[in-house]
């Protein structure tokens, strides 16, 4: 519980910190194409972050539910590559690296997906 806390907390402050680099320091640096990729990074890192406290909060509430823990990790790595690999676009806009952000997706999605069995099975 502690570690994903941590985790949330950790990617909900570098999530404000890229938005405000993205808004002061990218703006007029980069096309607005690839601005908009980097808000894009910005928000799905700050929804999953909150994902993470869910997740925390969950971990203590329902001990026996083992599954939380790979949700959580599912959780940080989905923010890794889904939003990691939207930022390194943004600013190199090598297009190639767009093929890593489904895999971070598919990651939030089966997190997701745990913490839906978790709750039907715990609750």
């Amino acid at each position: 519980m502690k570690l994903f806390l941590i985790l949330a907390a950790a990617n909900a402050f570098l999530s404000v910190a890229l938005g405000a680099f993205g808004a002061h320091g990218l703006e007029g640096k980069i096309p607005e194409r690839y601005l908009n990729i980097w808000e894009k990074a910005v928000t799905y890192q700050m929804f999953h972050a909150g994902g993470l406290f869910v997740i925390a909060f969950l971990m203590d509430k329902l001990p026996q539910a083992g599954m939380l823990n790979w949700a959580g990790w599912l959780m940080f790595i989905g923010i890794l590559l889904f939003s990691g690999s939207l930022y390194v676009l943004a600013v190199t806009q090598i297009s190639v690296l767009g093929a890593i952000t489904p895999l971070g997706g598919l990651s939030f999605l089966i997190a997701w997906v745990i913490i839906i069995i978790a709750a039907v099975k715990f609750l």
